[in-house]
């Protein structure tokens, strides 16, 4: 039996086959020497490529939109363009083998549209791109993605934003990664789907663990390989014994979110994606407290258009059937980085350009955004908040910018929606002001992962400092405290949706506070609701 030790993303306990993902790097065949069969691979190539993007373009177009198809459909016409293949073809001529014709001509190709002056045929670029590296890895032989036979638990070195959005989530039973953080988006991907998950788990990725027998216990932060009998007999009681305790949470599915002297609060669910709806739903969600609009442009190689982004929204709000729901806008930088944004590396990214800092110094993001929410609104209760707030006077200018945008469609004849605007507190500049800023927007919504951080001096990444983070600090809890009471003293309610918000042993002290709403994985619902029935707190 093979033991592995990790940090818990999630509780639970999985049982089932492992799946070992390595990334695989391309290892370019050298030419055989004959052009025709050279030109021959090539156009199988091709044409498999094809069959993969318009079995691609059509899974899009079902589960996300027409919109979003399109970026395939483009990808489709690149397979045809003339002088791409006459490249290729060249190239195999002059005795290139055809992977490296297909990697040659699309890094020639890609760097000749990402310097033309229009943004259509700049935006070109990552396309012709993306074609080449699809093309060379069928050359190489490699597979595109992760095949899973039947439900395992999926265990990585690590695995990127762009990768975890593609998994085949429905046979995915628990994540055990060997690097990552409970914060990355393997592990909130874990929290939505509610399957146990560990990062940084000391496990032997070159052992000969593909396809055994695995065991994940997400409360202990343990995994087992080929477990003896024991072990697995111990384990299925363990999860017998848990599934039994969510089974008794369902007595709480439905009811108010009220403390037992009739203070109500609000439970919300936390989600990345439109797709994510129907987890929110079932996890009993009395609205959506957190839309993370960066999980809309990671995966990808262009930034969403307005017309994606107002889907996307659309989707979320019809879909959350009147409920609230709450918006961040785009809160890249940091742990959460797209290529296609051209940021530059920082040494100290989570103190660096990342958030409304972006937002504010770059219109073409921030314009889509903000066009697409108000649209989004029409259809239901919508609220919207910033993140990265430190100062009075971003929030003034996000007012004013967000009157302009009003400004723009009533003139050009589009249907907008009126919004609450928030604001993320997560610095603690923005909590030593809290008062101020309490007198400029609608609400507060308390992002605990950062505030931590950044009241700490720890980078939440870094696993050698795991023991030093303590989100119950007394200085974090101060803050907090500060922060509900100028919300109460503004008249305005106040929520939190980092982590914290899921830690039943503070969900009393919260509520005693001030917070009206916890915003939290869609899985923890059922278990807040039943603390907070169990409450003695009094209405404010």
């Amino acid at each position: 039996m093979l033991k592995g030790i990790g940090r818990p993303a999630y509780s639970g306990i999985a049982i089932g086959r492992a799946y070992v993902y390595h990334k695989q790097q391309s290892q370019l065949p050298a030419s055989c020497g004959d052009s025709v069969k050279e030109q021959q691979k090539f156009d199988e190539a091709r044409q498999v490529a094809r069959e993969q993007l318009e079995e691609l373009f059509t899974k899009t177009k079902e589960e996300i939109g027409q919109e979003q198809a399109m970026i395939i459909d483009v990808q489709m016409m690149m397979l045809d363009d003339l002088d791409y293949l006459e490249s290729v073809a060249d190239m195999i001529q002059n005795g290139c083998g055809a992977a490296k014709a297909a990697q040659d001509s699309g890094d020639i190709f890609s760097s000749a549209f990402a310097a033309m002056d229009d943004e259509y045929m700049k935006a070109r670029a990552v396309d012709v791109k993306d074609i080449s590296t699809r093309l060379v890895k069928i050359l190489c032989g490699e597979q595109n993605g992760l095949t899973m036979e039947e439900p395992g638990i999926l265990v990585a070195e690590d695995l990127t934003p762009s990768e975890t959005v593609q998994l085949p989530k429905d046979k995915i039973l628990a994540f055990v990664t060997r690097q990552g953080s409970s914060n990355s988006h393997t592990a909130i991907l874990a929290r939505i789907m509610n399957i146990p998950s560990l990062v940084q788990t000391k496990l032997d990725l070159d052992a000969d663990i593909d396809g055994k027998m695995m065991v994940v216990d997400g409360f202990n932060g343990v995994c087992y390989v080929d477990p003896d009998e024991e072990t697995l007999s111990e384990m299925r009681k363990k999860q017998q014994q848990a599934t039994e305790e969510r089974r008794q949470l369902e007595a709480y599915r439905g009811k108010p979110s009220i403390t037992k002297k009739g203070r109500k609060i609000n439970l919300f669910a936390n989600i990345g994606n439109p797709q994510d709806v129907q987890t929110a739903l079932d996890g009993d969600a009395e609205g959506i407290g957190l839309l993370r609009s960066e999980f809309l442009y990671l995966g990808r190689d262009t930034a969403p258009t307005e017309e994606e982004l107002f889907e996307a929204y659309r989707t979320v709000v019809e879909g959350m059937q009147g409920r609230r729901v709450v918006i961040r806008t785009l809160d890249i930088g940091a742990d959460k980085q797209v290529d296609y944004f051209g940021l530059d590396k920082e040494d100290n990214p989570a103190l660096g350009y990342r958030g409304i800092r972006i937002c504010l110094e770059q219109d073409e993001i921030f314009r889509p955004q903000m066009r697409a929410i108000y649209r989004a609104a029409v259809y239901g209760k919508v609220s919207v908040m910033f993140p990265m707030i430190t100062s009075v006077w971003e929030v003034q200018k996000i007012k004013e910018f967000c009157a302009k945008i009003r400004e723009e469609l009533a003139a050009e004849g589009i249907a907008y929606g009126e919004t609450e605007l928030g604001i993320m507190v997560e610095t603690p500049a923005a909590a030593v002001i809290s008062r101020e800023l309490a007198k400029e927007v609608d609400f507060f919504s308390v992002g605990t992962n950062d505030l931590t951080q950044y009241t700490l001096a720890i980078d939440r990444q870094n696993a050698k400092l795991d023991r030093f983070y303590d989100a119950h600090h007394p200085a974090v809890l101060a803050l907090m405290s500060l922060i509900a009471k100028s919300a109460q003293e503004a008249g305005i309610w106040c929520g939190i949706c980092g982590e914290l918000g899921a830690d039943a042993a503070l969900t009393e002290e919260f509520i005693k506070m001030g917070y009206d709403e916890l915003s939290v994985s869609p899985g923890r619902i059922l278990e807040l609701r039943k603390k907070i029935c169990e409450c003695e707190v009094e209405p404010q």
